[in-house]
């Protein structure tokens, strides 16, 4: 990181003089130096909080690579310190007085006139020559383009803006960011930002180049008059540009382009190659004419004074800033002037066939599936849509999620996002992409938290979505996704909630379908591990319940990538969020036990006193199932083939048919995986509930993603198609109360003089299906109840009951009836209605089941279920006595099956779904499928007519032009925005009165007050929100710089708090020292003065030499060397006696006196 606090003020330096243009992130300016009068550019970066990783690549670049003539001069980073703004970083470079090269071309073309190929040579060879330097240096610039090419007044070329360059690594010598200009971007560029394992190197700058080289030529870069968006999406298809009029110019230069366009970057040279190109040879030895030719061109242009503005007009899209698209009116169809069909069909073909999949209705969302990838998903474009201003941009999947988090943020409300459309109009793809612009906005310190609930889609939808005849990847279940935030807003949690999954496709689909996507995928990926036989599954043969008509299911799963790569994200996706692998084993062994299940096959015999008994012929799918579901196969097989009776008291066991017993498999594989699925999304739940270090539960926010499956209308429709149709028209009677009926009820009530929109009410068709006791769920649940009833029976008591227009029944086809839908009609196919309605699973499987030494088979057949027949999140303990419950015993298994026996499910479904949706502010996205070809850009005017009269859309808009979506009472319009109009520290009265204050000082028109309430647009709230949002940045500044002096107040308090008790710590040390040094020295006297005492006398001979006496002596008394004080020299002044060193010249003086005995003191020196 660069320290800022080392950088020099650039006042003291540099003077600012004029602008001279606007760059990404701030101004360039020309300054005059101080001292030596020279003149430089100034790039000034304010603020500079948000940049730092491009600022620090763009500051090392030109500090250590600016020493090459072809690269602009740096002469230095400063900091100017702002306490405001929050200071500005200025980078100080060479002034380029000769403009760009785009601003030399242009004014050319102004002109009529162009560059000659010999100076376009001579232009061509100095970028080269910059490029190739950065290259040798590893740096790849991943920004070439005529407005990064600057001439200085003399001819000289020079490459500038660095900020978004890359580092080559020596250990990979490739990047995988997609960044840079979309016109000049290379097709491998591009590609990175789908293919995450894609990577590009240094010659993508050999692309930039050769478009450089057509926008010399022919003044604009190739698509520039398409949408940056569009344009991104072209260039990897199309084939590789050209000149516009290549017969104008020479052969070489056309080669040269073709040979920097070349859409295999292995393929294309690199710069060091395209140096020795003919077309740039031409400029070799012709440098000093080509320079004068191309300065006098400069001086030209700046004396004839036509030099267009044209820097910064395509910007660039980098990992900071994103490339800047200009909204228009024609984004929201409110502002169309003639509002009919017709307009509102061709408006939209337009905008499709420009890649402008999305438009506004008011505040309302229409998408158009475009069957493709865009690249219009990224982190670039979610900066883009955080906190903006709608108009700003254009329409976006981020700007709805961005307007929930924002209203749930300000408001401090849950908000609800309702995705609504036909199958494959793309319902599944929008929820993935909110949940990526929410987690994006909600970002929180835990970033494993932001992982965990991106890869919950993934993997619940691995389980739940199928292919089906219209669409590859069709939700087979409902799915409310609830993202929870701390107030503040940053995310915390995330609870997902599953609805009326499709069991029955796991024992069967129709032709054309398949089975759940996890079958394949596991299936692929255990194959490719070669772990088929541990889970007991056959190589060679598909099982049962995925195998297909054509018999070429183990051809796909064993040759088909897809299924593999599938299965490894899948793993990671358990991994990342959090499951074990134990957990994960179980799972697989489930659906492994699954597929042996559907192998199970059964035969009928007939003995002595029984008829029509059923038995397994082949036991080895029955043992591969027992095995893998860990419990007995004998167990198994009998409550497979029999079942349990009490009566009286009496225990009877009966046998099952051939086809009871399939019913009972079938019933046993659908419970299994539909009591799974539900565990999984309970363990999901567990696994992302919000920590409570971090905010109470009950003090945070939600934002609901409502996902489910969209209506349906296929060759043969059944029972699964009623649940969803019905669900449909659940949302849709949600849609029109809130859009139509309460806003209409509140301008009545209110007396606001608004005219009423005419709309196509669905709540007699739905009265129809839900209400009690003759609505037609509640006829097929009494029809279920009756052992004896039939489909036959089932249709001729809805034809006897249901007296609704809505409602008819075909002549001349049996077991059907038909229902007019709010989206058309749909005949359905009573086979099997009450079978799958009752969805019964006989008491002596669960018995066994639970019998089962898997710990989670126990768990699954042990936890009750909900009114909505999922999983209950309480475990239910399993005892001893339960597990070891011998089959003869079926008093207690009669017990389970009433347990489990649904009743209603479909019903307390709806109404929990109703319920959560109507919890929170709702936002509305109506996808919208342009063709049933899955085919992109073809759009089928009738198809998509069909689908916006049935929505609604015609008199959405005409509501929303007309009439006011926000209603307000005045006491929470006062409470909410009475910053805008009063001061912080009153509270005003909920008048009428303050609400008018309040609006007009906003500068708002077109409101309307009631008794009660004011009636805004859908416009007004969005604009009220962002000027509070600058009163509140403007508080925060204010909290901001109080709350920093407070702390640095607190600070100083504290330092010299820590300073005094430093000085009380030090002199206490200093105390102790000097005691523990006087008592060591009390020590040695009285040691030396005991030996002095004891008169201690060596043993001498009479005839001792004098050198043992005189050893003696010294024995005895040891000698002292006596310090001596340096003499004091005439007039200087007398030392006082309190220096360390006086203190140790007395202390040694003392001790020699007292071993000589002397009992003089020392004379008072000075």
């Amino acid at each position: 990181m660069i320290g800022l606090e080392s950088l020099a003020d650039p006042s003291d330096e540099w003077d600012i003089i004029e602008t001279i243009g606007k760059g990404t992130y701030g101004k360039v300016y020309k300054v005059n130096n101080k001292r030596n009068g020279s003149q430089a550019a100034v790039k000034v970066l304010d603020p500079i909080n948000d940049v730092d990783e491009e600022i620090e690549a763009e500051y090392n670049i030109l500090r250590s690579l600016s020493n090459h003539p072809n690269v602009v001069k740096f002469f230095g980073m400063f900091y100017k310190a702002d306490d405001l703004s929050g200071g500005q970083l200025w980078l100080v470079l060479e002034l380029c007085n000769g403009g760009s090269v785009t601003d030399l071309i242009k004014g050319l073309l102004m002109r009529e006139k162009r560059l000659e190929e010999p100076v376009i040579s001579y232009i061509l060879c100095g970028a080269l020559l910059g490029l190739q330097h950065l290259h040798n240096n590893r740096i790849i610039h991943r920004d070439v383009k005529g407005n990064n090419i600057l001439l200085t007044t003399d001819g000289g070329v020079k490459l500038v803006d660095f900020g978004v360059s890359a580092q080559l690594t020596s250990a990979r010598l490739r990047r995988n960011t997609s960044v840079g200009t979309p016109f000049w971007m290379a097709p491998e560029v591009i590609a990175c930002e789908q293919q995450f394992d894609y990577s590009y190197d240094a010659r993508c700058d050999v692309w930039s180049l050769g478009i450089t080289a057509i926008e010399l030529a022919d003044g604009d870069p190739p698509l520039s008059e398409m949408h940056p968006v569009k344009a991104l999406f072209k260039i990897p298809r199309n084939p590789s540009p050209t000149l516009r009029h290549p017969e104008q110019w020479c052969r070489s230069f056309s080669h040269f382009i073709a040979q920097c366009l070349i859409k295999d970057f292995e393929a294309r040279p690199s710069v060091t190659h395209l140096l020795e190109h003919p077309f740039v040879k031409q400029a070799h030895g012709k440098d000093t004419a080509l320079r004068k030719q191309l300065s006098a061109l400069i001086r030209e242009q700046q004396d004839i004074g036509c030099r267009t503005k044209t820097r910064y007009v395509h910007e660039r899209i980098n990992t900071r800033k994103t490339l800047l698209i200009e909204s228009c009116p024609d984004d929201d169809l409110v502002n169309l002037e003639v509002l009919d069909e017709e307009t509102i069909i061709l408006h939209l073909q337009k905008r499709y066939g420009d890649l402008q999949i999305y438009t506004y209705v008011g505040d309302i969302l229409i998408a158009l599936n475009p069957f493709q990838n865009l690249s219009i998903y990224s982190p670039q474009f979610s900066r883009l849509y955080h906190g903006a201003k709608r108009l700003d941009n254009p329409p976006h999947i981020f700007a709805t999620a961005d307007a929930a988090y924002q209203g749930m943020v300000t408001f401090c409300k849950d908000q609800c996002i309702i995705i609504s459309g036909e199958s494959g109009a793309g319902k599944t793809e929008s929820a993935h992409l909110i949940v990526q612009h929410l987690t994006f906005l909600g970002k929180a310190n835990n970033r494993t938290l932001r992982e965990k609930i991106l890869q919950v889609n993934p993997l619940v939808e691995a389980f739940g979505n199928a292919c089906t005849a219209i669409n590859d990847n069709s939700s087979r279940f409902g799915k409310y996704l609830e993202m929870k935030f701390t107030p503040t807003g940053a995310v915390m949690g995330a609870k997902i909630s599953e609805y009326l999954l499709e069991k029955s496709r796991v024992i069967k689909q129709a032709i054309g379908e398949k089975n759940f996507h996890i079958f394949y995928y596991i299936y692929a990926g255990l194959y490719h591990q070669e772990s088929l036989k541990k889970y007991r599954l056959p190589e060679k043969t598909a099982p049962r319940y995925i195998d297909s008509a054509n018999g070429k299911v183990m051809q796909d799963i064993v040759s088909s990538k897809l299924y593999k790569e599938q299965f490894d994200a899948i793993q990671d996706c358990f991994r990342i969020i959090g499951f074990s692998e134990e957990e994960v084993n179980s799972v697989y062994r489930i659906l492994a036990a699954i597929l042996n299940t559907g192998n199970i096959e059964f035969t009928s015999i007939t003995s002595q006193h029984q008829t029509d008994k059923s038995e397994v012929p082949n036991s080895e799918a029955l043992e591969n199932a027992a095995a893998l579901l860990c419990i007995g196969p004998e167990e198994l097989q009998e409550a497979l083939t029999s079942h349990c009776v009490v009566t009286r008291g009496e225990t009877i066991i009966r046998t099952n048919t051939v086809d009871k017993a399939t019913d009972v498999r079938d019933a046993m594989s659908k419970a299994l995986y539909g009591r799974l699925f539900s565990w999984i999304v309970n363990r999901i739940n567990a696994l992302l509930q919000p920590d409570t270090n971090m905010c109470a539960s009950e003090s945070g926010m939600n934002v609901g993603i409502l996902d489910i499956f969209g209506f349906e209308n296929f060759k043969k429709n059944s029972f699964e198609q009623l649940c969803i149709n019905i669900a449909n028209e659940q949302i849709q009677f949600y849609f029109n109360q809130h859009i139509f009926a309460l806003e209409q009820m509140e301008y009545q009530s209110e007396g606001v003089d608004a005219s009423l929109v005419e709309y196509e009410d669905n709540r007699p068709i739905l009265d129809m299906f839900l209400q009690k006791p003759m609505g037609l769920l509640s006829l097929l649940d009494e029809e279920s109840r009756f052992p004896q009833a039939t489909d036959q029976t089932l249709v001729d008591k809805f034809e006897d009951n249901l007296r609704y227009k809505y409602f008819w029944r075909p002549k001349r086809v049996e077991l059907s009836f038909g229902i007019q839908h709010y989206a058309g009609k749909v005949l359905y196919d009573v086979n099997g209605f009450l079978e799958k309605n009752r969805d019964t699973l006989p008491a002596d499987i669960v018995v066994v089941l639970r019998t089962s030494e898997n710990k989670l088979l126990q768990q699954l057949f042990s936890s009750p279920l909900t009114k909505t027949g999922n999983l209950a999140t309480s475990r239910a303990r399993v005892t001893a006595a339960s597990r070891s419950l011998p089959p003869q015993l079926s008093a207690g298994r009669s017990k389970v099956g009433a347990q489990i026996r649904p009743q209603n499910k479909k019903r307390y479904s709806l109404m929990d779904l109703l319920s959560k949706m109507v919890v929170g502010t709702p936002h509305f996205v109506r996808c919208i499928k342009p063709n049933d070809d899955r085919q992109a850009l073809l759009f089928h005017t009738e198809r998509v007519l069909q689908q916006l009269r049935y929505t609604g859309i015609l008199e959405t808009v005409n509501i929303r032009r007309q009439g006011f979506s926000h209603r307000i009472t005045f006491g929470e319009f006062v409470n909410r925005y009475y910053y805008l109009a009063f001061r912080a520290h009153q509270m005003p009265e909920s008048s009428k009165e303050n609400t008018v204050a309040i609006l007009k000082r906003a500068k708002l028109d077109n409101w309307v007050l009631g008794k009660t309430k004011v009636f805004l647009k859908y416009y007004h709230v969005e604009q009220l929100n962002l000027l509070l949002r600058e009163v509140m940045a403007r508080v925060v500044v204010l909290q901001a710089y109080t709350k920093g002096w407070l702390g640095a107040r607190r600070y100083r308090r504290e330092k010299e708090k820590r300073n005094n008790g430093a000085i009380i710590i030090q002199s206490a040390w200093r105390g102790y020292t000097a005691r523990q040094n006087l008592k060591q020295v009390k020590r040695e006297r009285d040691k030396a003065a005991v030996r002095i005492q004891s008169g201690t006398v060596l043993p001498l001979s009479v005839h001792s030499s004098s050198t043992e006496l005189t050893a003696a002596a010294h024995w005895l008394f040891p000698k002292r060397t006596v310090l001596k004080r340096a003499p004091r020299r005439r007039g200087q002044q007398p030392k006082l006696l309190n220096s360390p060193e006086d203190s140790l010249y007395y202390n040694q003086l003392n001790r020699t006196l007292d071993y000589q005995g002397s009992k003089r003191k020392p004379r008072k020196l000075g």
